[in-house]
């Protein structure tokens, strides 16, 4: 009974590890970024207590958003992809991109006819980083991508990372 109870339990271990690693490779993170690798003494300005407050996810779980803004080089996108690899770690899927790629897969949509399924595509994860938003002027079309992409994600949380305050 020891044995098989030993046997189930690795089984158990080794099919959360299969399916952690799914979700990571599914993530599309540049880096495997974590919160316990992040350096806050190298920026004394971000609010580190925010920071680790985030981590504890209460976003995700009623479905809200985070933006993270401020000057080039502070960690925007470390910050972003360590709490989407958080997320993953609890269970969670989680895609992230630079805007600029997103909006370029949903205008090669428009071209091929594959709109639709690129759309719900980036609706599908539970969590979506969008890193560098902003970055450009958008396009009448792109605009009206970005904007059919948030309003179809309501109630599924984003992570947005910008080098502009919103307004």
């Amino acid at each position: 009974m020891d044995f098989l109870q030993v046997l189930c339990q690795d089984e158990i271990t080794r099919r959360e590890s299969v399916a952690l690693e799914r979700r990571l490779r599914r993530a599309r993170f540049e880096q495997q970024a974590t919160l316990e690798g992040f350096d806050f003494h190298a920026s004394p300005k971000l609010p580190a207590a925010q920071i680790r407050d985030l981590a504890a996810l209460r976003w995700l779980h009623s479905g809200e958003s985070v933006i993270l803004f401020g000057p080039v080089g502070v960690g925007k996108t470390h910050v972003a992809q360590a709490l989407g690899h958080q997320a993953v770690r609890q269970g969670a899927n989680v895609r992230f991109a630079k805007t600029s790629r997103i909006l370029g897969e949903l205008a090669g949509g428009h071209a091929d006819r594959t709109w639709d399924k690129r759309m719900r595509d980036l609706i599908r994860p539970d969590v979506l980083i969008l890193d560098d938003f902003a970055m450009r002027q958008l396009s009448a079309s792109q605009a009206d991508d970005l904007y059919e992409l948030v309003s179809e994600r309501q109630g599924r949380s984003l992570i947005i990372t910008s080098n502009r305050a919103p307004r």
